[in-house]
């Protein structure tokens, strides 16, 4: 209700944030960390916050720091994240000022926040899905609404967020699913030092009539009463027909672009002026003397919020900084699945191929978890799959459950952020390994960083299915291997199964986990149609049956006795080159022992160095293009790690070093590694 009362508290939220921003500029020494702050949108945004409620969820940009304390946090918890101070309650001191990201029970939902330009569009998007899904399946226990209204969530972007491809992926699924999703796009006509007319061909409000059935609104930012029954209107429209709302609000930029990126560098004296006039402090003043308050009650508010602050500041400056120690906390959260349970190799059971074998781990899984989703692109009926990899299981789940998506890979991974911190555990699915790229936006800067920049308040519970790998003329846009640039991405696991029994069981531990995991499944491997790839093919383990990931294994032992007499070479490998190993292993019976990774990251150092001593030469083979790959890298470690009993340097073999893999097969044959060339580098080893 918007009252005296209600203006009153607005205008305190306004002047303490002016005078927070005022702070921060009279200490440009002790505000060293990069900063914005909302110096100009204050009306739009306390609006916005003091109508949210603590079951509705909020993503905040960078420079919401007004949206921020109207929600009810402090300016002293913003402070310690200011200057980056241990009690920072977003990050624990790792990441810039108003990148939130919170649980507390008495205010709005805030998954982890970036700086990236508009990227929080997807992760959030993804939330107003995953509330959907919530209201449609009626999980109850995951209803985060427990004052009886449903949840809304906003995504709060500057206008220059517009012009990004992934805010498009975002508003193309939210108008597909008619999600309740209100985006607020609050444009001051810059984007840092690029001018509106520089950047764009339209503002968001006109970019919104592209959408059909996106309700679109606009409204002059600065002025709060204005801003207050917009937002409310839009609240009320999400709430109640869970539909999407894109308002357009326009505000000036009071401030600079950041502490660093000060105004006075690119822009001119008319261009302050103007924006000047649009000031929404004397704006709102004037309203509360027009309410009938006089200009003492204003002016004791202005004075209680400057001292409030001024004793903040002085506060956070004082607060402890981080402990050094903590500095490799919440990269990942523990998961239970730690230890191999179950029956690997039932008496009665059947060998099964590995796509079967993935089939049943995810049919299972949805059996026994209503909070499993399943979606990708071709991956819903009709198809199930493009290697039919999840054949039968809309038919099994409906398509509520298992469906699918356009071919925008980017929405795929990066809404996993928003589902899971609603409290879902999706399992999606990109198509082939080259395809990966356009996605790696939102899993590097979202998905990785989620659990480490949030203190662990927010890791990302999500499977991300991807098949890899060469054969039968793929040709050079779908038989990529892509792990090397995966494993340069921290805060991931990713999972290399060879064999249906192994991708079986840790399909199981990777969606136990509440981390996000990457299987890279070889498409060779799936149906078992590669010569020599037989062992592919194995016994199905029963449902209970949970592979921890992080174990490696012997996958073909050599003779102890061949060994002491310093007559054995050990591989060290996964996926394909599992059987590559193992075919050209038979050329030396008992002298092979080959070592199956399964996992890549976390990676099982102890058997790798267990099995190198044990035999002092080894091959580390991989089908990547084998320059600067992982291959490479870990024949480092192994080396640095095994020097004393190594008998000679350690062997690489991986496919040639070209851009692509040929599609022709004869060329595709010459760049992958193969039985006949592991077998020559056994030979030379052995020979030593």
């Amino acid at each position: 209700m918007l009252n005296r009362d209600t203006l009153m508290k607005a205008y305190q939220l306004m002047v303490t944030a002016k005078a927070m921003s005022d702070t921060y500029e009279a200490n440009r020494q002790v505000c060293k960390y990069v900063h914005s702050t909302s110096r100009g949108h204050e009306a739009i945004q306390i609006a916005t916050g003091m109508q949210l409620l603590a079951s509705d969820w909020v993503s905040p940009y960078y420079r919401d720091d007004s949206m921020m304390i109207a929600t009810g946090f402090t300016p002293y918890e913003l402070m310690l994240q200011l200057l980056a101070k241990g009690d920072d309650p977003f990050s624990g001191g790792r990441s810039y000022y108003c990148h939130p990201s919170s649980k507390a029970d008495d205010k709005p939902g805030i998954i982890l926040q970036s700086s990236a330009n508009g990227m929080q569009a997807i992760p959030t998007t993804g939330l107003a899905q995953g509330i959907q899904y919530i209201e449609k399946q009626n999980l109850l226990h995951l209803r985060k609404d427990k004052d009886g209204l449903n949840s809304v969530v906003i995504c709060s972007m500057g206008d220059g967020a517009i012009t990004e491809g992934e805010v498009s992926e975002a508003l193309q699924f939210a108008v597909l699913k008619q999600l309740p999703i209100i985006y607020l796009i609050q444009d001051n006509q810059w984007s840092a030092s690029a001018s509106a007319d520089e950047i764009r061909a339209m503002n968001a409000f006109e970019y919104a009539d592209g959408f059909k059935g996106l309700k679109k609104i606009q409204c002059d930012g600065s002025d709060f009463m204005r801003s207050y029954d917009t937002i409310s209107q839009a609240i009320c429209y999400a709430r109640n027909e869970r539909k999407p709302v894109l308002i357009h609000a326009k505000v000036p930029l009071l401030g600079h672009h950041s502490n660093e990126l000060r105004k006075e560098f690119y822009r001119d004296r008319e261009d302050l002026l103007k924006h000047g006039l649009y000031d929404p402090i004397p704006k709102l003043r004037l309203t509360l003397i027009g309410a009938g308050f006089n200009e003492h009650e204003i002016n004791e508010t202005e004075s209680i919020a400057l001292r409030e602050v001024n004793e903040a500041f002085e506060k956070a400056q004082a607060a402890a900084e981080p402990d050094i120690k903590t500095v490799e906390d919440h990269v990942f959260v523990s998961t239970t699945a730690t230890d191999e349970k179950g029956q690997r190799a039932p008496k009665s059971a059947d060998k099964v191929l590995m796509v079967d074998a993935a089939i049943h781990a995810i049919e299972e899984i949805m059996d026994e978890h209503p909070e499993a989703v399943l979606y990708g692109q071709d991956v819903g009926r009709r198809l199930g799959g493009i290697f039919r990899e999840t054949a039968t299981l809309a038919e099994k789940f409906g398509d509520a459950r298992v469906f699918n998506t356009a071919i925008k890979e980017a929405y795929i991974v990066g809404s996993t952020v928003g589902m899971s911190a609603v409290g879902l555990k999706p399992i999606v699915e990109v198509q082939f390994g080259d395809y990966m790229y356009p996605a790696f936006n939102q899993l590097v800067t979202e998905i990785s960083k989620s659990s480490y920049l949030s203190n662990g308040k927010y890791p990302v519970n999500m499977v991300l299915r991807i098949p890899v790998g060469a054969y039968g003329g793929g040709g050079p846009y779908h038989s990529g291997s892509i792990e090397s640039t995966l494993l340069t991405v921290k805060g991931i696991k990713i999972v290399y199964p060879s064999n249906a029994a192994d991708i079986k069981g840790l399909m199981k531990a990777a969606f136990l986990d509440p981390n996000p995991v990457i299987m890279l499944e070889h498409k060779g491997l799936y149906w078992g149609k590669v010569a020599g790839t037989e062992d592919a093919k194995s016994t199905e383990p029963a449902k209970d049956y949970v592979l921890p990931l992080g174990k490696g294994t012997v996958s073909l032992a050599a003779d102890p006795q061949k060994t002491k007499k310093g007559e054995t070479v050990c591989i060290i490998t996964y996926g394909m080159g599992v059987h590559w190993a193992k075919n050209a292993a038979q050329k030396y019976p008992g002298q092979v022992e080959v070592v199956d990774l399964r996992t890549l990251y976390p990676l099982d150092e102890k058997l790798i160095f267990d099995t190198v001593n044990k035999h002092g030469k080894v091959i580390v083979l991989s089908e990547e293009q084998q320059n600067n790959s992982f291959a490479e890298a870990l024949s480092l470690r192994i080396s640095n790690n095994c020097y004393h009993f190594l008998d000679a340097k350690v062997e690489v073999v991986g496919a040639l070093n070209l851009p692509a893999v040929p599609l022709n097969t004869g060329l595709e044959a010459a760049m992958l590694p193969t039985i006949e060339k592991v077998r020559d580098r056994i030979t030379k080893l052995l020979a030593y």
